[in-house]
């Protein structure tokens, strides 16, 4: 079975003095899939570190057409930007799976980032990992098939919860990954015709990981960062 994260990487990264400093100042908030954090367009009032769970940012289309711009899991913080200034958010921030993560008021964020430069600089090496990946999709995208787009969607999933079972519809993975239904679907059994997952009703559990891991295309970089030892 995967071996989970067992806590939140960027908390793990800080001295102890700077982890308690941080999460003394927030508030351990519990959520279940579908939650939603803040819709599009509204500022940005609190940010989360995941404990467990994933947060999906979701762009919306004119059209009602939806795609998952990027994920957030136990290796990082929900709105980085927010630690340095006022913002608003593009894109609705709503759970894909449940979790608990820390909440903290964005101002009170601040004046700890203020007070200990290394909660800051801890946050921006995350912020620029974000963007990394951000870009790398924008080529992902445009260039990559559908079914190994899909495989790295599940790996990066697998990446961030506990077990090896994810329930979705396809109406969600369509929408997360920006594609029709069919297409979804017919991604989804090639996969299980390779013995990388089984797919039935909305529920994929991974079987074979190095199987999905050799599907996936370039984009998937390996696991999420480890807490440091």
């Amino acid at each position: 079975m995967h071996q989970a994260l067992p806590s939140n990487a960027l908390l793990a990264a800080l001295s102890p003095e700077d982890r308690e400093a941080l999460t003394g100042a927030a508030t351990l908030f519990p959520f279940q899939v579908g939650y939603v954090f803040v819709e599009a367009g509204e500022p940005v009032t609190h940010v989360y570190l995941i404990r467990r769970g994933i947060v999906s940012a979701v762009a919306a289309m004119a059209d009602g057409r939806t795609v998952e711009v990027f994920m957030v899991g136990r290796e990082g913080i929900t709105h980085p930007a927010a630690s340095a200034a006022p913002v608003r958010t593009y894109s609705r921030h709503a759970a894909q799976a449940d979790g608990e993560a820390w909440k903290i008021e964005v101002g009170r964020l601040r004046q700890l980032c203020q007070a200990r430069p290394a909660i800051q600089s801890a946050i921006l090496s995350y912020a620029s990992t974000l963007q990394s990946e951000l870009e790398q999709s924008a080529a992902c995208n445009a260039l990559h098939r559908a079914e190994q787009r899909f495989a790295k969607w599940l790996l990066r999933c697998h990446d961030r919860i506990d077990g090896d079972t994810l329930n979705l519809t396809q109406e969600y993975l369509a929408a997360m990954l920006g594609s029709q239904r069919t297409t979804v679907n017919e991604a989804a059994q090639a996969l299980q015709k390779t013995g990388a997952i089984t797919y039935s009703r909305g529920k994929i559990t991974i079987i074979d990981r190095a199987m999905l891991e050799r599907t996936a295309c370039e984009c998937y970089n390996g696991r999420t960062a480890e807490p440091p030892l």
